[in-house]
């Protein structure tokens, strides 16, 4: 199989090597990036391109792997379903409304099952064995959720520092960093949003907040595109703080809160149900289902010992890349979230983001109907 790379960034190399791992007749074709971080983790040989068009037509790959930054994606992805390639797109796998339906339109064309997304938590252990307890029927019917996002400083200053704190090229705090975890919700209720609201904003890292001398801990998780020195006095319009209130389609709501600057940091989930309720921590590592009318313990998971689950997200990483090797040998025949999964998770993201600066209630109705038009669910 040859791959070829449009954006060969850390998070790049570091999936194309678990891939490459799962599937040794991996052949590297060549990569477009003016500074490949990740090439390193690949092929030292790796032929350079200038341009992604030269690429595609010159190396004539059977995957095209789009880990540029996300304001580029729609592009890369149209250049490669336009030139009869199937192509894998990191998430968020675009930043608008407008974006989205593009996509849409392409994928009505080309077919949904042309584009492979990388939206790793529904991978993940714990949703493995969330959902056989869903299906078990061990919760009953999804009354209510709450759930959260929280990372530690370290790393909330890296969004601050890094190309991420400009919405123009990731698309907000929100979309880039939680969508993760707004479409497994959507997942576990079986449905969209109906209706969202959200409050947040900026209040941690602000230059009134900036130590007076330098700590080591804003600055460890090194950024390598439009870098900036100071988390605390950096330009950008990213949010360091959010929380957001949904209501599904099927009467479920869900709780959410994500913040940047949390120190014991965590990942949070719990599951209402009528029979039952599921909470667990992707980050401490559990997952507990308990029976509602005996208050006993169905299972109860701990992760934390487990060295399989650790690395990046949680061990997802390697889980997704061992499904997305299967599916690419014909050996399963979907994978557990789709690029339409993706684009429903965005176009949340995109309301409870407008929410916020509105102020309102937002009413995802018309952007469902609008999305259904062009019948990629069905498809799916």
């Amino acid at each position: 199989m040859r791959v070829a790379v449009a954006g060969l960034g850390l998070r790049a190399g570091h999936v194309l090597s678990i891939l490459k791992a799962h599937m040794p007749e991996i052949r590297f074709a060549g990569y477009v990036d003016p500074s490949p971080a990740g090439r390193a983790a690949l092929d030292p040989d790796m032929p350079e391109f200038d341009d992604l068009a030269g690429m595609l037509r010159d190396t004539a790959p059977d995957l095209l792997f789009v880990g540029s930054p996300n304001h580029l994606h729609l592009d890369h992805i149209r250049a490669g379903l336009r030139a009869g390639v199937r192509v894998f797109a990191e998430k968020p796998v675009v930043i608008s409304e407008d974006e989205t339906f593009a996509l849409a339109e392409l994928l009505a064309e080309h077919g949904s099952d042309r584009v492979i997304v990388g939206l790793v938590l529904r991978y993940s252990q714990h949703m493995r064995d969330l959902r056989a307890a869903l299906d078990a029927g061990h919760l009953g019917t999804v009354v209510s959720m709450e759930g959260s996002e929280h990372i530690a400083p370290y790393h909330g200053a890296f969004f601050m520092r890094d190309w991420r704190r400009k919405s123009a090229y990731s698309g907000g705090f929100m979309l880039e960093k939680c969508c993760h975890d707004l479409d497994v919700y959507n997942m576990i209720t079986g449905s969209r949003p109906a209706r969202v609201a959200s409050f947040g904003g900026r209040r941690s890292f602000v230059p009134d907040n900036a130590p007076e001398t330098a700590n080591p801990e804003y600055t460890r998780k090194k950024s390598l595109w439009e870098a900036a020195e100071d988390a605390f006095t950096a330009s950008g319009d990213i949010v360091d703080n959010q929380t957001a209130i949904l209501e599904y389609e099927t009467g479920a709501s869900l709780a959410f809160h994500t913040n940047t600057n949390v120190p014991d940091e965590y990942r949070r989930f719990a599951v209402i149900g009528t029979k039952g309720m599921a909470e667990g921590d992707f980050v401490r590592g559990f997952l507990k289902i308990t029976d509602a009318g005996s208050r006993t313990t169905i299972s109860d998971h701990d992760y934390s010992g487990d060295t399989a689950l650790k690395g990046a997200h949680y061990g997802a990483d390697e889980m997704m890349c061992a499904d997305i090797a299967q599916f690419l040998h014909g050996d399963r025949p979907t994978l557990p979230v789709s690029v339409v999964d993706a684009m429903e998770a965005g176009l949340v993201a995109m309301a409870i983001d407008r929410a916020r600066q509105s102020g309102q209630v937002v009413d995802l109705t018309d952007i469902w109907a609008r999305l259904d038009q062009f019948g990629l669910r069905d498809a799916r």
